[in-house]
């Protein structure tokens, strides 16, 4: 697999809100969101394809300003990674756990060994190391009002799937289906007693796509988190949930985080293509 496995794509091109506007060059001339340096102040080994880095704010002032309104369970920053070159290279990774008031935060990497720019960094990143980030951003957040929820995701998209589920009230019902390529990348996930997680345990790109179309399907309103592979989300769930199942577009946050074969970048040309063809 590619390093796009873990480095998701920050644009929301179809769910019940705003795609982020807040990069440079971003459409409507916006400006940057806030930039603030964070500092490693540990590192765990979470399965052998996840590591989570824990940081601190060097500015706290800064990182309130940015995080102080962050309502969106699937927040992201944008993450710089300098290169020997003297060039930069701009990963966008799940935010968890901001505390504004200590200004720390959580990010969860996914790991294949060597590949990629930004998963070796998280495996090696010691305690003081510093990394430039921009954010949050952010597009989802469990709707209260929904009758039940479905969660549904691959690696790349558990951190945001576990968010979610911390977010949810107690009484809440519904499904979180997430996608490993093995039993021994399974995580241990908090979530309402009335959500059901399933585990799928496969490599292949339907396993995730096969899953969800097996569930029963609930009475009432469901607010869906689909965020993935793009070939199975866009092309697998999508169509399932607003076509066949005929879900309204503002009920449905679906996105590719990755694709396989394709960086960040190639991923990004990628989704515009598939946009402009679909008009």
């Amino acid at each position: 697999m590619s390093e796009s496995t873990a480095e998701r794509d920050p644009n929301r091109p179809e769910r019940g809100g705003r795609p982020d506007r807040g990069g440079r060059g971003d459409r409507g001339g916006r400006p940057d969101r806030p930039q603030t340096v964070l500092v490693v102040t540990s590192r765990e080994q979470l399965t052998p394809g996840m590591v989570r880095v824990r940081f601190e704010a060097a500015d706290k002032d800064v990182f309130a300003a940015g995080f102080g309104h962050s309502e969106y369970t699937d927040r992201y920053v944008k993450m710089t990674f300098p290169q020997p070159d003297g060039s930069d290279v701009v990963r966008t990774y799940t935010a968890l756990e901001p505390n504004v008031e200590d200004g720390t935060l959580v990010i969860d990497f996914v790991v294949h060994g060597t590949e990629g720019v930004a998963g070796p960094w998280a495996a090696a990143a010691e305690p003081g190391e510093r990394i430039a980030v921009r954010g949050p951003g952010g597009g989802y957040s469990p709707d209260p009002t929904a009758d039940w929820h479905l969660l549904a995701a691959d690696e790349a998209g558990l951190p945001a799937v576990r968010a979610a589920l911390a977010a949810m009230p107690a009484e809440a019902q519904g499904y979180a289906v997430v996608h490993i390529p093995a039993e021994e990348h399974r995580q241990e996930l908090d979530a309402p007693a009335g959500v059901q997680i399933s585990w799928v345990t496969s490599t292949e790109r339907d396993g995730l796509v096969d899953a969800v179309r097996a569930l029963p399907w609930l009475p009432g309103r469901v607010y869906a988190f689909v965020h993935g592979e793009a070939e199975a989300v866009m092309h697998g769930i999508r169509p399932y949930l607003v076509k066949e199942r005929a879900l309204p577009r503002a009920d449905v946050s679906i996105s590719g985080y990755w694709r396989r074969g394709r960086t960040e970048e190639g991923f990004r040309a990628w989704k515009q293509e598939l946009a402009a063809s679909e008009g």
